[in-house]
């Protein structure tokens, strides 16, 4: 059972929720335009605040729903782990769309809410934290990413998940390579008010 989760996890992931907001809202392809991303934060940036939240909310349900089946299905919380990464690698490399996807943050979140709702408000609380005083979205979302591992630890006391987790958040930083860059150029945009 838990390889066929695995697999409609990922198929879940693949399922682009920037792509089919902006064809419905008739903007442009997030993958033209902006940071080439198809994510919220490039939706936001073609397309407002409304075009972003759906985004948002959409991606994030691609980590919560695979992860809710597999607590339903009494999975364990490595199992529960994996179908997490495996949501998330579909977010990233979508099948659907030619395996380009997003950064794949809201998706990771949503899944973290999931499997452990205070590791995933940890999460949030530091990306709101770091957002607040050096108004760098990336870097929050890479500041947060950086201590999620050591939340979940601590949280949760299994090692094995843990190192799960800790594969989805180096992904995260991989799939940042080029806001890193820009951040360490001192070239990253920053948070408007």
């Amino acid at each position: 059972m838990l390889p066929i989760l695995i697999f409609c996890a990922y198929l879940i992931g693949s399922v682009s929720t920037a792509i089919i907001v902006c064809k419905v809202l008739k903007l442009p392809d997030p993958r033209t335009q902006g940071s080439n991303n198809p994510g919220a934060t490039n939706v936001l940036r073609i397309g407002g605040k409304k075009a972003a939240a759906i985004t948002l909310i959409g991606d994030g349900l691609k980590g919560v729903v695979p992860v809710l089946i597999a607590h339903y299905l009494e999975f364990g919380l490595v199992d529960v782990a994996l179908v997490a990464l495996f949501s998330f690698l579909g977010h990233v490399y979508p099948v659907f769309f030619g395996f380009k996807g997003g950064k794949g943050v809201a998706t990771f979140l949503g899944a973290l809410l999931a499997i452990n709702y205070i590791a995933g408000l940890g999460f949030v609380i530091t990306w709101l934290f770091v957002a607040k005083v050096l108004k760098i979205s990336s870097l929050s979302a890479l500041i947060a990413t950086l201590l999620t591992p050591i939340y979940f630890y601590l949280i949760t006391s299994d090692v094995v998940a843990s190192y799960v987790i800790s594969i989805i958040c180096l992904w995260i930083f991989y799939t940042h390579r080029e806001n890193i860059k820009r951040i360490l150029s001192g070239d990253e945009g920053k948070i408007k008010s």
